[in-house]
């Protein structure tokens, strides 16, 4: 597993971090925010991109979601002892998506032509800013020449690139992937976009609790970047290389609330089916479920809404199973989120921890779960479920747990 988020560009500070409800949420230093609403973000301080590509002038070629995904792939790879070259690079694949992709490539581009004419427009703008290049730049790191893809759908599109990975292996057409997601649009239209929606936080003044999931003062998610990249593997190839196992991606659902194109569902009946699918699809029932990482994004509507679905679904377990949200700490990752929080539930499940969902001082109406607020708890669960809910109507869950070899 490799991560490049606000909290941490390694495994252990990141974890380490979120266990002890460290906050990445500061001030904007990307650029000047001071004449924006939301002024605030979850941004990644400790990146040299340099040191993680092959050809130094590439970094130059590449958008920041790029270099953040060639970063955390780099850490994956580390982490999963696999040396470069590949064995059998066409039987390994790589689907990294990006919910926008590269923002910044595209204004500063556009300001170029706006100051100096379109003669000065960069002829590597189209491949820097494009969703799908950060899947394409990090398979020609590695050579991997297998099924090679990026989805694109907003917040669930790391989700949705681990649970497409794995039915890929599953059905035989390939037999390992780096499979996840990467944002970086910490830019001013980034910012100013989600800010003229109404969606982010303008807690500036205290940027630590700023993101502060179902809590009664909660208005708004915060912006966050980051990268994160799974190697998931058959179990066959793992055993035969004698591969460390973190824990098996068990099940995938995936729904659509054809009902809006930022709201979801007052009940978020699509997200229910999408929880159902994925615990139907990994054999286990509500009881089995000892953590769930709820895609909480410190929304007055959506977390409700989630609140709401994880009822239905649990029953009477949903009163007694752990629910955190990790955006309070790391902010909300959009394209990279999901699979950065199927991280968090497979270190879960490995520690026999439970981080927190810190800033969470007065619970809102209908929020009334147990969120685990401001301290992590030790706790053993087998079984962990992830929620990624994306503009657009997009529900997808994920069923990690433990190996049982």
């Amino acid at each position: 597993m490799g991560v490049i988020t606000p909290v941490g560009s390694d495994l252990g500070t990141f974890w380490n971090n979120l266990t002890n409800g460290v906050s990445g949420i500061v001030p904007i230093t990307q650029f000047d925010a001071s004449k924006f609403d939301c002024r605030i973000a979850g941004e990644v301080r400790d990146f040299d991109p340099v040191k993680y590509f092959k050809v130094p002038k590439d970094v130059r070629r590449s958008d920041r979601f790029v270099q953040l995904a060639v970063g955390a792939a780099k850490n994956a790879m580390a982490d999963a002892g696999i040396t470069d070259p590949v064995a059998d690079p066409e039987r390994f694949g790589c689907i990294i998506g990006s919910g926008i992709g590269g923002l910044k490539t595209t204004e500063d581009q556009h300001t170029n032509y706006l100051a100096k004419g379109p003669g000065r427009i960069s002829p590597f703008m189209i491949p820097m800013l494009i969703s799908n290049m950060a899947s394409g730049i990090v398979s020609m790191e590695y050579g991997l020449q297998g099924p090679n893809f990026a989805p694109v759908s907003a917040c669930a599109t790391s989700s949705h690139a681990v649970g497409e990975a794995w039915r890929l292996i599953r059905e035989g057409d390939a037999d390992a992937f780096l499979a996840g997601g990467s944002e970086a649009a910490i830019v001013p239209l980034g910012i100013g976009g989600f800010s003229a929606m109404r969606a982010l936080s303008t807690r500036n003044d205290e940027p630590a609790r700023a993101s502060r999931p179902w809590d009664k003062d909660r208005d708004g998610f915060v912006m966050g970047e980051g990268a994160g990249i799974l190697v998931m593997e058959s179990l066959d190839r793992a055993r035969a290389r004698g591969a460390r196992i973190y824990a098996e991606v068990a099940g995938y659902g995936m729904t659509a609330d054809a009902f809006h194109m930022s709201a979801p569902l007052p009940n978020h009946e699509q997200a229910q089916r999408s929880m159902r699918i994925a615990m139907e699809k990994a054999g286990v029932t509500p009881a089995d479920i000892g953590y769930i990482n709820a895609h909480g994004t410190s929304t007055p509507v959506g977390d409700v809404a989630e609140v709401r679905a994880v009822k239905a679904v649990m029953g009477d377990h949903a009163r007694t199973v752990p629910v955190s949200s990790t955006k309070s700490m790391t902010g909300h990752l959009l394209g990279a989120a999901g699979v950065v929080e199927t991280v968090v539930c497979v270190k879960a499940i490995e520690t026999g921890i439970i981080p927190p969902t810190i800033n969470l001082d007065s619970p809102g109406e209908e929020c009334d779960l147990d969120f685990v607020p401001h301290t992590a708890r030790e706790s053993r669960p087998r079984v962990a479920l992830n929620n990624s809910f994306g503009f657009g109507g997009h529900n997808v869950t994920l069923v990690v747990r433990a190996f049982e070899g």
